[in-house]
C-alpha cells in the first residue's frame, strides 16, 4: 500500500529560496492601456487580460508588491490601465511616465528598488518594448527578471518572439501566469494553499469558456 502523505514538506528559507516566493519577487505591470492593447496581433486581448487578471489576483492573495506603471496618461495621449485590472488591484496607484523604458522613470524605479525584492515578476505590452527594455535594464543592475509569457503582447507574432529571444539571451527566465501560482503556493498541504485553489476555480472555467467562443 502506498504511504499516504498528509503534511507538507518543510519550508525552504523563503527570502533565500532560487525560487519564487511570496517573500522573495514584486509584480510589475506596465502599460495594460487600450492604445496598447489596439495594435497587438501575437495574442487576443481577453486571453492577455486573463493571464494578467490571473497575476494580480495571485499577487493579492499572497501580499506580493506590485508595481503598475502606464504611459502618456498625463500628456493626454493615452489612457489608464484597463479597468479589469484596476480592479483587480484595489489600493495600487499608476505611476505615469512618459519614456518607453519604464526603468528610466524615477519614480518607477524607486517604486520597484523601495520594495527591496531581487526577483522582479514582469508583464507589459508591448513585448518588444515596454517589457524588452526594463528587462533588460534591470538584468544588466543585477536582478532576477522574469518575463510572463502568457500575459504579454506584441505588434506581431515575429516582434513578441525576438523579444523573448533578446531577453532570454540576456538572462531573462520567463514564466506564464499559472506556472507563477504554483511556484509561490509549492505544496498543496500548506495551510495558505486555498488561495492559489481559489485563484485555479476562477481561472479555468473562465480559460475555458474565452477558447470555447474563440
Amino acid at each position: 500500500m502506498a504511504k499516504t502523505k498528509t503534511q507538507p514538506e518543510p519550508v525552504r528559507d523563503p527570502k533565500a529560496d532560487h525560487l519564487l516566493t511570496p517573500q522573495n519577487c514584486v509584480l510589475v505591470l506596465i502599460d495594460y492601456q487600450p492604445e496598447q492593447y489596439s495594435t497587438v496581433t501575437s495574442s487576443s486581448r481577453e486571453e492577455i487580460t486573463l493571464n494578467v487578471v490571473a497575476l494580480c489576483k495571485l499577487a493579492q492573495a499572497y501580499s506580493i508588491p506590485v508595481v503598475l506603471s502606464t504611459v502618456a496618461v498625463g500628456m493626454g495621449v493615452n489612457e489608464g490601465t484597463i479597468p479589469a485590472i484596476r480592479e483587480a488591484l484595489p489600493g495600487v496607484e499608476e505611476i505615469d511616465r512618459t519614456g518607453v523604458n519604464a526603468w528610466e522613470d524615477e519614480d518607477f524605479r524607486k517604486a520597484v528598488q523601495g520594495t527591496g525584492r531581487r526577483k522582479v515578476v514582469i508583464a507589459a505590452l508591448w513585448t518588444e518594448v515596454c517589457l524588452a527594455f526594463p528587462t533588460l535594464d534591470m538584468l544588466a543592475e543585477g536582478y532576477e527578471v522574469y518575463p510572463v509569457a502568457d500575459a504579454v503582447g506584441g505588434i506581431s507574432p515575429t516582434a513578441h518572439t525576438r523579444a523573448f529571444d533578446r531577453m532570454i539571451q540576456a538572462g531573462a527566465r520567463p514564466i506564464t501566469a499559472i506556472s507563477f501560482g504554483c511556484e509561490i503556493m509549492r505544496n498543496w498541504a500548506r495551510g495558505d494553499s486555498d488561495s492559489l485553489r481559489h485563484v485555479m476555480r476562477w481561472y479555468f472555467p473562465e480559460h475555458r469558456h474565452l477558447h470555447k467562443s474563440a
